[in-house]
């Protein structure tokens, strides 16, 4: 037999690496493009672009890459050391049934979850529609005028609630907040570490003395944690009349039933969207819904979804109100709202539409018909409920709870625990009478018959007639169409249909690290053991979750060179909130609480003067240099001038300008020798992995995007995670939690989120990313990032000036382009060529941050050579077509920029100087495989001065 030579068994396993499937470049399109760049091999483009004194000695000790099989059954092993009991506990968190329809066609599909925030509209009015309809649900339900496009959590709704209490009271002179004393414990928590640094002083009591101090504002429970029932309407008249602003925490599934607080009176209503088919997770991510008053519009934390038209004046959906954003107001924004929790609030959105308003009444008279039950059940064996009235949440005393612990325990049931022998149950969607009749018995020590008591339900009621909703609630047709499944699947569809996301092309948005998530880093998302976990349930029941988390964070503890890591910021701007506070905690036990100065770069990343803001320190911005460096005369400068109360220094590396710094040491050492901490923004780590590390650079404190380095999708705005990284002298001063006590950081912390690890049930997919890419692994991807990023640049200087490079003339792992010649000599703007692109099937990089007047790009590790090619031709066209401008060819004002991005409508009433096939099809395979935006250019002025922001009228459509 003829010999060949044939590749080795470990050679063929390394051949179907995750490596390979997560890096977009092909081996011979990474030579390709290496010569283009004039190397040979990626270890000499790194000695060309980073810094040598910054590099790693050595490669990071991670564990070796795991194959993608093996990696989901080690996984799924931990999960199943997780023990889901059947959770009664409540709190803010319920077991839910998602509709399959929508786990299947949202929650697990890359059409919905790999989409970006909206920022250009045209190719996102399908999850824009999703959105406003989550507004629609808010402010139907709420009884109130505005809603917002959801925030992070309930607990961060009720602190953002307090500050926009502060900012519209007429009561001016009051620094004096009411916080409901049955409010949950974890809002309460959250409220607690956001009011120190805000500078308010708190007031805890029972709800009804609220009006008797002299408050800004006030926070209700409506039901309380107790699951009582108040009328609130007559103590909201009172506080009003001290000027007094009254925000509620509501449960959303009572407001069905109940009464609404707008109604009442309540000027901001706020709660967890979770109950609408979200779940648990333990902890999130999950929805927040805000609704407030149409006179507080611009006070409003978070985003806000608003009706619009476009070129044609039809009909169209847009983001409002955008100057509010963080990036642009920076230290003068009243919120930091990078993130909210956008997928999420589309499945909740769906789930109303789903079910519609019959549906949910139907659901939500089952599950308090059902609590009624359990309530007479347990009245007639002499229990006394703490609660006169109710909606899903009793509370009781027994002679033994340790006893009655003890029996759910061993039926595999969980209740919530108070203290003095005191119990709670909460009854949710999925609770059927068996449940009742085991619950009667585990509380009882004794099997009951319940035909008595079901008969009695029939007629009882719960609650007092006057709190009895009266309004109707969803009846815009959209709530009213779609309750098969065949209708609901094509509504889905059809929205989809309207969304450019991964699943299409490329987004090379700079700052944002739009790269591959994975399937299988995906799949153990919804996994049972780790989506119905309640945040609450008692450590030994989590064991699985316990050792995720904990290996994750050793992982990145090790990948930035820290000491120590909190898992429990749900969003970049809570990290950046949560290390800030930190580093104040710290002055502070060093008797130096003086210390309030930040310093900022302006090439910082936008969030970060908003943060600053959030923890009541004073901005002082850092000029940048030419070539987008920080200029180190003025930090000398004004670190020495503020050296007896400077507090940070807040830095991006590499910098938001694209560039590693050479002098990224220097700068730590400055602020160090002036008493400040440094905090290195995470943002860009997707430039520093395995190649350098915050904590090797000589920084105290980072914030890591889960979201965007670790695989995280963005989820078309949201989910998030940010956690933080500190050296080991802030360590105690990470967050807590008021309800399960988080190990090595100080008692008393505060909570920056309600859940004590954030939105934990997405931490997978980073546990997942790292377990499969390993040590050499993450360095490949960091070298191919900035790869892409050189060639691209390469590229496209042959047609745009690159605004800022490093040494040897490189970029990091993103570029900027200066549109601003452009402008000046044709007219053409950065927004032109940013629609334009969508006619390519692209949708635009980042567009004006953090220079006005250019497009900051990123194309990630995870494109191949032939889609960044694809990108840059059509920049190269676009280029082409302004050069035609220029030189008299094309009209200034009608031409394929302007009118950009065009859409079928178009197409069936062409009215334009130019051609169809140069407008709509500028590449030839888009013949045959075109994405089509579904609206024409969008007017935001129109949009801002006619705010509608809830669904369209009737008339528009049934249009």
């Amino acid at each position: 037999m003829t010999q060949h030579n044939q590749p080795s068994l470990t050679e063929l396993e390394n051949a179907s690496e995750f490596v390979s499937r997560h890096l977009g470049p092909s081996l011979d399109e990474q030579a390709a493009m290496l010569e283009a760049l004039g190397l040979t091999s990626l270890d000499e483009l790194v000695e060309q672009t980073v810094p040598k004194k910054i590099q790693l000695p050595e490669a990071l000790p991670l564990p070796a890459a795991k194959s993608e099989s093996d990696a989901l059954a080690y996984l799924h092993n931990l999960a199943r050391q997780n023990k889901v009991n059947k959770s009664y506990i409540g709190m803010g968190y319920y077991n839910v049934k998602t509709p399959t329809v929508i786990q299947r066609n949202v929650l697990e599909n890359p059409g919905w979850y790999t989409a970006y925030t909206p920022y250009q509209p045209e190719v996102a009015q399908g999850r824009l529609e999703a959105i406003i309809n989550f507004q629609q649900v808010a402010i139907d339900l709420t009884g109130l005028e505005l809603a917002s496009a959801s925030l992070l959590d309930e607990a961060t709704a009720a602190a953002e609630a307090m500050a926009l209490a502060k900012r519209v009271s007429k009561n001016k002179k009051s620094n004096l907040f009411f916080i409901d004393e049955n409010a949950f414990p974890q809002t309460i928590d959250v409220m607690r570490a956001r009011a120190e640094y805000f500078g308010f002083e708190l007031i805890y009591g029972p709800a009804a003395d609220a009006a008797n101090h002299d408050v800004f504002g006030a926070l209700l429970q409506y039901p309380d944690k107790h699951g009582e029932i108040n009328n609130l309407e007559a103590l909201i008249t009172e506080l009003h009349d001290k000027k007094a602003i009254v925000s509620v925490a509501a449960d959303i599934y009572s407001l069905v039933l109940l009464k609404s607080p707008g109604e009442m009176g309540a000027d901001v209503v706020l709660g967890s969207a979770q109950r609408f088919g979200v779940p648990m997770g333990f902890g999130g991510p999950h929805a927040a819904f805000f609704a407030t008053r149409d006179a507080y519009k611009r006070a409003l934390p978070g985003r806000i979804i608003g009706v619009s038209k476009d070129l044609r004046d039809n009909q169209a959906l847009r983001m409002a109100m955008q100057t509010r954003e963080q990036h642009i107001r920076r230290e003068k924004a009243t919120s930091n709202i990078c993130t909210a929790q956008v997928l999420l609030a589309n499945m909740a959105s769906f789930y109303a539409v789903y079910h519609g308003p019959d549906g949910l009444k139907r659901i939500a008279q089952r599950i308090n018909r059902l609590t009624s039950v359990l309530a007479i059940a347990l009245q007639n064996v002499g229990i006394k409920l703490a609660n006169q009235h109710w909606f899903d949440t009793l509370t009781f005393t027994v002679s033994d709870s340790a006893a009655v612990l003890k029996r759910a325990y061993a039926e595999g049931v969980n209740l919530r625990n108070d203290s003095n022998n005191q119990l709670g149950v909460s009854i949710d969607e999925t609770t059927s009478l068996d449940d009742i009749a085991q619950l009667v018995t585990i509380i009882t020590g004794e099997a009951s018959a319940l035909d008595a008591c079901i008969e009695k339900a029939q007629t009882y009621s719960s609650f007092p007639n006057e709190l009895a909703r009266t309004s109707t609630y969803l009846t815009h047709p959209v709530f009213n169409s779609y309750h098969s499944e065949t209708e609901m699947l094509r509504y889905l569809k059809r929205l989809e249909n309207k969304d450019l996301s991964l699943t299409h092309s490329m987004i090379a948005l700079g700052s944002c690290t739009m790269k591959l998530n994975a399937t299988s880093e995906m799949i153990p998302v919804t996994w049972p053991e780790f989506a119905n976990m309640h945040p609450f349930a008692p450590q030994e029941q989590t064991l699985g979750y316990d050792k995720m988390i904990a290996e994750l964070s050793d992982w990145l503890i090790t990948i930035t060179g820290y000491d120590a890591l909190s898992m429990q910021p749900n969003s970049g701007a809570q990290g950046e909130y949560a290390g800030l506070l930190a580093i104040m905690k710290y002055h502070e036990s060093r008797g130096e609480g003086h210390r309030n100065i930040c310093l900022i770069p302006s090439s910082a990343h936008g969030t970060n003067p908003a943060s600053a803001q959030m923890a009541n320190m004073k901005v002082v911005v850092v000029d940048c240099d030419d070539k987008g460096n920080v200029d180190m005369d003025d930090l000398r400068s004004k670190a020495e001038a503020m050296s007896d109360n400077l507090a940070a220094i807040m830095v991006t590396y590499p910098s938001t300008h694209g560039v590693y710094e050479e002098s990224i040491k220097d700068i730590c050492e400055i602020v160090h020798q002036h008493g400040g901490q440094v905090y290195l923004d995470g943002a860009n780590m997707n430039a520093q992995v395995a190649i350098t590390a915050p904590g090797y650079i000589g920084s105290d404190v980072s914030h890591l995007n889960l979201h965007k380095t670790f695989c995280i999708p963005h989820g078309g705005g949201g989910p998030g995670m940010g956690p933080i990284g500190v050296k080991s002298h802030l360590a105690p001063f990470l967050p807590n939690h008021a309800v399960r006590k988080i190990e090595n950081t100080g008692a008393d912390n505060g909570a920056v989120a309600a859940a004590p690890y954030g939105s934990a049930s997405i931490l997978p997919i980073s546990w997942m990313y790292i377990a499969m890419m390993g040590g050499a692994g993450l360095r490949n991807a960091t070298e191919m990032a900035l790869l892409n990023a050189n060639y691209m640049a390469k590229r496209l200087s042959e047609h745009y000036p690159i605004l800022y490079t490093g040494r040897n003339d490189r970029v990091a792992h993103e570029c900027i382009i200066d549109l601003r010649p452009i402008k000046a000599e044709t007219g053409v703007t950065e927004v032109d060529i940013a629609k334009r692109l969508m006619d390519f099937g692209f949708h635009a990089p980042t567009m004006s941050f953090p220079v006005a007047g250019t497009l900051m790009i990123e194309p990630t590790e995870s494109e191949s050579k032939a889609e960044l090619d694809r990108f840059i031709d059509a920049m190269i066209a676009i280029k082409e077509e302004v050069n035609r401008i220029a030189a008299g060819d094309l009209d200034r004002e009608h031409n394929p920029l302007k009118f950009a991005p065009h859409t079928p409508v178009d197409v069936a009433n062409w009215d334009r100087k130019y051609s169809i096939a140069e407008a709509c099809f500028p590449f030839q395979d888009q013949l045959t495989s075109k994405f089509w935006p579904t609206v024409n250019r969008i007017d935001d002025v129109f949009g801002d001065r006619n705010l509608i922001c809830s669904c369209p009228a009737v008339d528009a459509y049934r249009d």
